[in-house]
């Protein structure tokens, strides 16, 4: 059985993610800052007939992270899809002037360091297979700097350029690197920005791969 790791698994992208993918046979492998999200929501999955577990780390605590998915890998199996879409710190969506040294290191932390520890730790698996695919997911200022957001701003653009280079480096192997870019608030009201949809588009990313970047509503 196919395994997807979710990376911030909350109660919102998260579990529409695992819920899609877990319809569709894979096994669910709920990664989150805290215990009880991931407990709760895997006990709601098991009531729908799919298989999950639930790992606690921290994205900005690598060896927790590496952790994690070691254990994620052991357990239900390789992992052939990663899901990296934690909800940004507050402290990331200040205003430039109002953004220190340490607030982009934290976010880089979070957004570049954190994705390269988990794409490295289950990337291995991926190439064994033959196959995998990373899916990255993003705000507008991935895109777009926006001063208003600056550690999201500097930070997603480290990632979206990581990603990238990964795409291109990968993509020969079998190994497909996607970032979904998300201009709006996630369950905000409008239909393509709710959770089932984002989820959908997530689903497809994967089974049709083609470049790195996809927009919604773009």
């Amino acid at each position: 059985m196919p395994t997807i790791a979710i990376i911030g698994a909350g109660p919102g992208l998260g579990a529409a993610s695992a819920r899609r993918f877990g319809r569709e046979g894979f096994s669910v492998a709920l990664v989150s800052r805290g215990a009880q999200g991931p407990d709760a929501l895997r006990g709601e999955l098991a009531r729908e007939g799919i298989e999950a577990r639930g790992y606690t780390a921290d994205v900005r605590d690598t060896a927790s992270l590496e952790r994690a998915l070691d254990a994620a890998a052991a357990e239900p199996g390789t992992v052939e899809v990663l899901q990296y879409s934690p909800v940004p710190s507050r402290e990331f969506l200040r205003p430039v002037l109002e953004t220190s040294p340490a607030d982009l290191a934290a976010a880089t932390a979070f957004s570049v360091l954190g994705p390269a520890a988990a794409v490295h730790r289950v990337l291995p698996g991926m190439r064994e297979l033959g196959r995998g695919t990373v899916l990255l997911v993003n705000g507008a200022s991935a895109a777009a700097p926006n001063g208003n957001v600056a550690g999201t701003s500097v930070a997603f653009a480290g990632e979206s350029a990581y990603g990238a280079m990964l795409h291109e480096a990968l993509a020969p192997e079998g190994v497909h690197v996607g970032q979904l870019i998300v201009p709006g608030a996630i369950g905000g009201g409008d239909p393509l920005f709710e959770p089932d949809a984002l989820a959908g588009r997530l689903w497809g990313i994967h089974t049709r791969p083609g470049g790195f970047r996809v927009t919604v509503g773009g």
